[in-house]
């Protein structure tokens, strides 16, 4: 009688008890993820397995796949794995469900989808080589697993993750921070020593399971009461508790009697067991065995004969005695899989190096005749290449570059093999460069950065363009790195080997000086370095001139040169309109300074415009260090202008490139701006959350965007009621005035922002003071200052003279307009309470009025709440603000809800709202069935006049 350890699960129920709770848990509409952890052979993929039974018995749609030790490279295999076969026959239902820019970005990653993506396969992916379009393709698989949820929900099970490629563990990461909606199960099951940092951290974000060996007496247990105790101890001990291993031991030792008898020869450690197993087949079989572990993790006949050198008949038998002896098992697809990984990785190891080489080569050559693309060469290419072997290098040059947009870290690791495989020529210069920018864009900024020194090492000293640009990248990672003082260093020495100081190369170089002073808060260095340098010259590269003209508002506006800046803004922006995007792509950093002065001089409308089109350039030319710092004024600028959900929206993507990045420099900065925007949407949590990260990061000390990060969580705070606290950070922020760092039009905020709560907290003269430092700063050839500068006083005089701070306020709503439309709306709203508390009741409904329509609009529900409470207390009967709105409605809509009705009433189709809210048709269609519902209409038109009939 054999024992009867497969057929049991012992030792296990606390963990079964866990997986059974959060089946039922995403059964019932939630989100969960699960993290099963132990040692190899410990039982996670038994435990997955009964996991997929539950949540079948569930209803739910189960899908399972599993990453591969000898396939690390490949991207997202574990999620092709699961998702591929059952994905196929449904791409046509899909392509018509999904967003098409969204179906765009799953079509460059997942091959079930190649086909149904009109124009070629993910575009939009391969045209962004910043390697951060990756964020956008983490929300676009989001949204596809809330499709294939439905309202059964979904079970997807991905095994073996430690041996996933980088991606698709930041692909995890983001679905845990940003789950689905509705009822969606991610579980994953990985070994802890093998697992990389962030894996572990993301394990750490929901349940997890820790499994370990079994004990003596569960070892018991499994084994049975057949076999005697001596010989369960023997196996036990052999074993250490380890089921797999303990399960081998059984079935290999001859039977119990065997085992008890002392007949059976036991291995001394557990590793040795499955050498044991292998030894057993015949020579055929194991010839086969061991080129199917070079072949993939799931084999087809066919391609295993070509590595083992054998008839295909021949393998055929030869699969047969390994499916016999449990060595392999029939895939669900036309093909074989090891019983375990653990049993691949002994076959593989127990092949003589050469004749894994040679393997390796045969299917190499193989899928290259049958025309395979590169990626799908280069694992065998890479482990077969030859040192100056031409066609090897193309081959993973070529993987690299299809690969780079999604999936960066694997497209430099194929780049350092092609590196290792090519002798020193010119070519090796430019893909180190390449190879700098993929681990740079990937989080590898440190070795991005080697990279880079690496390449002005072997530069020749007199290569002065190829040396100027390998040191400008270099100081740009130097500061993403944090490291300022070395960036500087770095760019001072590259010049001081220039023998003209004055050349067209030193330029670029001197361009970056200029930045890293502006970043310190050093104007007047930075204007020393643009002294030095012309407006142009015949030598000059084209676009160079209009990134100097870039750079030359910054330091006269921070010096208090309005005039002058606003001429330099004027002669920016002639070059811009006329330059073609290729000619800037080289300046993004000097453009990205452009746009931050004219956000600060409050010329929204242009700073918008400006940072739209570099960022738009910065995906096409891969440039994801910019790229970050572009979104997040995209996102400040949006805020200003009252466009909050952009504005949210655009800041959770700088976030979220800024953590693909590993930049804490662009994390804090992205983080400021989506502490703005979450707070100005009455996003309380969200935006204290945004700053105390950005606040806890250790980064920016002494420089601009680390005060700017103070000033957000001082708002923040205010904003969320904790008024004296808001304000001793805000005082901090701008340093009390003894050495500040913020620009001015950031101060005078910080000013008005003061007085505001030094009036409410009933400290007068302190109002009076911040008022006066606000007029001080304030330009009148720049209205939105001026209009911060009359509210500031408008606070500081209402207590007691409420009519002039009435007039005040009025002054500052129709200064700061449509230009700062939520700053705007609250001069309204103080105007609308001076007026009223002056006696003057029809001026202060009006005014109340129009700020509650403001702040509606920009989706400001705070502030819009605090408008319908004035108009209340004037006797005016409004709805509740559950939800602000372009419609002063009270409809009994949820929040989605009213967002999915008002865009129905801006005419947009059902597939332009899931297009800007990254919905999928079918939820939209949901949302409005229950929009219909709730309203009493049967069609698009009832809800618009509906919403017509309350505004």
């Amino acid at each position: 009688m054999q024992p009867r350890v497969g057929a049991a699960l012992v030792g296990r129920d606390d963990a079964l008890r866990t997986l059974a709770r959060v089946v039922e848990e995403t059964s019932e509409g939630g989100f969960r993820f699960v993290a099963v952890v132990g040692d190899p052979g410990v039982g996670k993929s038994r435990l997955l397995g009964v996991l997929a039974d539950l949540a079948r018995r569930r209803g739910l749609a189960t899908l399972a796949g599993r990453a591969s030790e000898f396939e690390q490279e490949y991207p997202l295999s574990a999620l092709i794995d699961a998702l591929d076969d059952h994905l196929e026959p449904l791409a046509a239902t899909l392509a018509e469900r999904l967003p098409a820019t969204q179906l765009d970005l799953l079509a460059a990653a997942l091959p079930a989808f190649a086909d149904a993506v009109p124009g070629g396969r993910g575009q939009r992916m391969a045209d962004d080589l910043s390697g951060l379009g990756r964020y956008r393709l983490y929300r676009a698989v989001r949204l596809l697993l809330e499709e294939l949820a439905g309202p059964e929900g979904l079970a997807l099970i991905l095994d073996d993750v430690h041996w996933a490629d980088a991606t698709t563990v930041e692909l995890l990461d983001h679905l845990v921070r940003h789950p689905p909606r509705g009822g969606v199960l991610l579980a994953v099951a990985f070994r802890p020593a093998q697992a990389a940092p962030r894996l572990a951290a993301v394990a750490g974000q929901g349940e997890r399971v820790d499994i370990g060996p079994l004990s003596r007496e569960q070892t018991d247990e499994l084994l049975g009461p057949e076999m005697s105790l001596p010989a369960r101890r023997r196996l036990y001990e052999a074993s250490g508790g380890n089921p797999f291993y303990l399960d081998t031991l059984a079935r290999l030792s001859g039977g119990p009697a065997a085992v008890e008898d002392g007949k059976a020869e036991l291995p001394l450690a557990a590793g040795a067991v499955l050498d044991v197993e292998l030894s057993g087949l015949a020579p055929a079989a194991l010839r086969v065995a061991q080129a199917a572990a070079v072949t993939a993790d799931e084999f087809e006949p066919a391609l295993v004969a070509v590595a083992a050198e054998m008839p295909e008949p021949d393998v055929l038998r030869a699969l047969n005695e390994m499916v016999a002896r449990d060595v392999a098992r029939p895939a669900d697809a036309a093909g074989f899989r090891f019983r375990h990984p653990l049993v691949r990785s002994a076959a593989y190891a127990s092949a003589a190096p050469g004749w894994r080489y040679a393997a390796h080569a045969r299917l190499a050559d193989h899928l290259a005749a049958l025309g395979a693309p590169a990626v799908a060469r280069a694992h065998h290419v890479q482990r077969s290449g030859t040192f100056g072997d031409r066609r090897a290098v193309d081959t993973l040059v070529e993987a690299a570059r299809t690969v780079a947009a999604r999936a960066p870290l694997t497209a430099a690791h194929w780049l350092q093999a092609a590196l290792r495989l090519l002798p020193e020529t010119p070519e090796r210069l430019e893909l180190l460069l390449e190879l700098a920018h993929v681990q740079s864009v990937s989080g590898r900024l440190a070795e991005g950065r080697d990279t880079a020194r690496e390449l002005l090492r072997l530069l020749p000293a007199d290569d002065y363009a190829r040396r100027a640009r390998a040191a400008r990248l270099c100081a740009l990672m130097e500061r993403q790195l944090d490291r300022p003082h070395e960036a500087r260093a770095l760019l001072l020495d590259e010049l001081r080997q220039m023998p003209n100081p004055q050349a067209a190369e030193a330029v670029p170089l001197r361009m970056r000086l200029v930045a890293e002073s502006l970043m310190r808060v050093d104007f007047r260095a930075a204007q020393a370095v643009l002294d030095l340098m012309p407006d142009a010259a015949d030598e000059w590269e084209p676009g160079l001139a209009t990134g100097v003209a870039a750079m030359r508002p910054m330091p006269a506006y921070a010096a208090g040169r309005i005039a002058e800046a606003v001429k330099y803004i004027e002669i920016a922006e002639s070059r811009l309109e006329i330059a073609p995007d290729e000619h800037l792509a080289e300046w993004l950093d000097a453009v990205a300074w452009l746009c931050w002065t004219q956000w600060s001089m409050g010329r929204y409308a242009g700073a918008l415009r400006h940072f739209d089109r570099a960022a738009a350039i910065a995906r096409a030319t891969g440039q994801a260090y910019i790229l970050t710092n572009l979104l997040a004024g995209q996102a400040r600028t949006l805020a200003m202008v009252g466009r909050l959900a952009e504005a949210r929206t655009t800041a959770e993507e700088s976030v979220e490139d800024a953590r693909l990045l590993g930049s804490g420099q662009q994390l804090v900065f992205a983080l400021t701006q989506q502490c703005l925007a979450a707070s100005w949407s009455g996003e309380d949590d969200e935006a204290l959350r945004a700053a105390d990260e950005a606040m806890s990061a250790g980064v920016g000390g002494g420089e601009v965007w680390g005060a700017m990060a103070a000033h957000a969580r001082g708002l923040a705070l205010i904003n969320a009621g904790r008024v004296e606290e808001g304000a001793a950070v805000t005082l901090d922020a701008c340093d009390r005035f003894r050495s500040p760092r913020l620009d001015r039009g950031t101060l005078l905020w910080c000013c008005e922002t003061l007085a505001q709560a030094m009036a409410g907290d009933g400290r007068a003269d302190e109002a009076a003071v911040w008022a006066e430092r606000a007029a001080n700063l304030a330009r009148p050839e720049l209205p939105t200052f001026a209009g911060l500068a009359r509210l500031a006083q408008a606070h500081a005089v209402r207590p007691g003279d409420p009519a002039a701070a009435a007039v005040l306020a009025d002054e500052a709503a129709a200064l700061l307009g449509t230009e700062r439309r939520i700053d705007a709306g609250r001069a309204l709203l103080v105007a609308g309470m001076a007026h009223g508390e002056a006696g003057e009741r029809k001026s202060a409904l009006a005014r109340l009025r129009s700020a509650a329509e403001v702040f509606a609009d920009c989706g400001a529900r705070n502030l819009h709440a605090q408008a319908l409470r004035e108009q209340r207390r004037h006797g005016v009967r409004v709805g509740a603000a559950a939800r602000p709105s372009g419609r002063n409605t009270d409809l009994g809509l949820s929040p989605r809800e009213m967002e999915i009705a008002e865009l129905v009433a801006q005419g947009q189709t059902n597939q332009q709202i899931a297009e800007k809210l990254y919905l999928s048709v079918r939820t939209v269609e949901t949302h409005l069935s229950r929009v219909f519902t709730k309203l009493g209409v049967s069609s698009r038109v009832g809800v618009v006049t509906v919403l017509n009939r309350r505004a």
